[in-house]
């Protein structure tokens, strides 16, 4: 899996599995200031904002089986799939008369 999360550091990123879940936020927030000669402001900014994203990785998915690299504004994340053997679907058709 992976995320991209430009302008946000790493110590801004946080990933969380409880009950199947794995959730990832991340929160940034900045400051922008510009002022005149005499030190009086004439333009002040702030910006902050998070967000957040779950996944259902399924309930067999332990916290060290999930590794987790950010480089350059991106979150890899390695999960492992639940493997489990495929069922098949039975079919039930509703007779239609006519």
């Amino acid at each position: 899996m992976t995320m991209n999360l430009p302008g946000i550091k790493k110590e801004n990123v946080k990933a969380e599995l409880k009950d199947g879940y794995l959730t990832i936020s991340a929160s940034s927030a900045s400051q922008n200031e510009e002022k005149d000669s005499d030190g009086v402001y004439i333009r002040r900014e702030r910006y902050a904002g998070t967000c957040s994203r779950s996944f259902y990785v399924g309930e067999d998915v332990k916290q060290e089986d999930i590794k987790a690299r950010f480089e350059d504004g991106t979150l890899k994340l390695q999960v492992p799939k639940n493997m489990k053997e495929a069922v098949p679907e039975k079919s039930n058709y509703i007779a239609i008369e006519g």
